[in-house]
């Protein structure tokens, strides 16, 4: 009992640290250690051996991205291209479909595979300009930003191929497109339910005279309107992320013969591990592509101005890339604590003669949001339960399609409290505070995670698949 204690008064803490704008970094090893001292674990083992060595990992994998994300989120502003696209959009769409625009945006690249955090650098400075045309208080851009990224195609939309959507395979023997209906039926309730939000905070704001505002800071460089570079052109970056990386992906690593030589001397690489590294490969390589296009579409604007842009990248994705792993260190000691199990069986035993549909989205959400990564909460809760899930599946006649899409969507609901890595890191990237603009992301959260449990009531009534 004293442990569970410990794990929810250090998740209490690093939330209300991290929600009145204090480093991550510092703080959720503290809170960590202190969960594992009201476990009875020693302190600096918990600290070199458990939380280090995960932070490490994270950062490993993840840090060409950030990197790289960053510097191509910073040549589209110092290029033009981020503004003469929003400049674009707004004449085109108007001013009311601004918000819609951003959304689309997020949701494209995101579904097109680009990792969530370089979808965040990357729509940024787009989506800062267009909502300074449209004079929408930036305070809404990271809710914004976060609905078309974080939500429907991060989980729900049948193929997409993040993480959160590729995880559950192999506990239920199912692909990236299990449960269509369900997925599409969900996206378009959180797509059309997040716009409506939205707007309503737009038109609020606006109505009590509120603006984009002023002061703000981390805002893309300003650029003059004379000598931006043509609208479709200055898309062509963005959409080369896209199309190199599903080429790469689909087309041309699967065809070569990677394998026979990463696995031997001097790589050494798993062979189970290779798929997913040349994913990443991918990615890595169309993002520099990105940023040569970047710099190339305004090589006036860019003429002096590529090592700012540059430094500037590289100087924001480390504190980006820090954040977002010191919550995965703080997330895997919290897992690794007797407490955390207790909680974790607590969770299955909710609904035990109901569906297994119910007790799993809300242990996928608690641990989610326990952890503050949707893929750490999921794979900790199908490793530990997803034997069990499926037989009770089983056992009342539902497909393990069905586990599947309600175990991906749950762990893209309750991941995004304060201390959620890619919340922070989307706020830094915007120059918001917590107090600022968390409270439309919960919003938006609030409403991704009632989609889930609303579409487990309908599965009942209708029984799609």
């Amino acid at each position: 009992m004293l442990g569970v204690i410990g794990i929810l008064l250090s998740l209490v803490l690093l939330m209300y640290m991290a929600y009145k704008g204090f480093s991550v970094i510092v703080f959720a090893p503290i809170f960590a250690l202190l969960a594992a001292i009201f476990s009875g674990l020693n302190v600096l083992p918990t600290y070199t051996e458990i939380f280090l060595p995960n932070l490490g990992k994270y950062v490993t994998v993840y840090f060409p991205f950030f990197l790289l994300g960053a510097i191509f989120g910073k040549t589209m502003e110092q290029s033009g291209a981020a503004k003469s696209i929003a400049k674009t959009i707004v004449q085109k769409l108007g001013k009311k479909r601004a918000m819609l625009s951003v959304v689309l945006s997020a949701a494209i690249l995101t579904y097109g595979g680009v990792s969530l955090f370089v979808v965040a650098f990357a729509v940024y400075p787009f989506a800062a300009s267009i909502f300074k045309e449209a004079d929408i208080p930036k305070r809404l851009v990271p809710a914004t930003i976060a609905l078309g990224a974080f939500t429907f195609t991060m989980d729900a939309l049948p193929g997409t191929p993040q993480i959160q959507n590729s995880i559950p395979m192999k506990f239920f023997n199912t692909d990236l497109y299990a449960a269509p209906v369900m997925g599409i039926l969900g996206s378009i309730i959180i797509l059309t339910s997040g716009m409506a939000y939205l707007e309503w905070r737009k038109r609020k704001a606006q109505a009590a005279g509120e603006g984009y505002g002023k002061k703000h800071t981390n805002e893309p460089i300003m650029v003059e309107d004379d000598n931006l570079p043509n609208a479709l052109i200055s898309a062509i970056p963005l959409i080369s992320v896209l199309v190199v990386t599903l080429i790469l992906q689909k087309l041309i690593f699967p065809n070569w013969n990677i394998m026979s030589w990463v696995t031997k001397e001097p790589y050494n690489m798993l062979s189970k591990g290779v798929v997913g590294t040349m994913n990443n490969w991918a990615l890595m390589i169309a993002l520099v592509i990105g940023i040569i296009l970047a710099m190339a579409i305004n090589p006036k604007r860019m003429r002096g101005n590529i090592a700012k842009a540059i430094n500037a990248g590289a100087i924001g994705s480390l504190l980006a890339v820090l954040n977002t792993a010191s919550e995965v260190g703080f997330g895997n000691v919290i897992k690794t604590l007797p407490g955390f199990q207790s909680i974790a069986h607590a969770l299955t035993n909710i609904n035990p003669n109901g569906s297994p549909l119910i007790s799993e989205a809300i242990t996928v959400n608690v641990l989610s949001g326990v952890t503050g990564s949707a893929s750490g909460g999921m794979s900790i809760a199908l490793d530990t339960f997803g034997k069990h899930y499926l037989a009770w599946a089983s056992s009342t006649g539902i497909s393990p399609q069905l586990l599947h899409r309600v175990a991906a969507m749950a762990s893209g609901g309750m991941d995004t409290l304060p201390h959620n890595g890619a919340v922070i890191t989307l706020l830094g990237i915007a120059g918001l505070t917590h107090k600022q603009a968390y409270k439309d992301i919960f919003a938006i959260t609030i409403i991704k995670t009632a989609t889930c449990f609303l579409l487990i009531g309908l599965q009942s009534i209708i029984h799609f698949v």
